[in-house]
């Protein structure tokens, strides 16, 4: 079966994406490594865990915030 490229929003902006993907293969696409962001899927809070299941359909809303260490 092969992927569709559809559009999903992520931090207020259109991007292209291949479905079916997970919320983990979308951030490794997007360059960002999985364990330093923190993501909202359509509202709500993802836990890193979920990644990988989450699964993510065209006209999704995703938040997603880097994590820096430091103080």
């Amino acid at each position: 079966m092969n992927s569709i490229p559809e559009h999903l929003t992520a931090n207020g902006k259109q991007v292209k994406a291949s479905f079916p993907c997970s919320i983990e293969q979308f951030l490794v696409a997007q360059q960002l490594l999985p364990r330093s962001v923190v993501v909202e899927l359509n509202g709500e809070a993802v836990t890193p865990s979920e990644f990988s299941q989450r699964q993510l359909h065209p006209g999704d809303r995703l938040e997603i915030v880097k994590i820096v260490a430091g103080g």
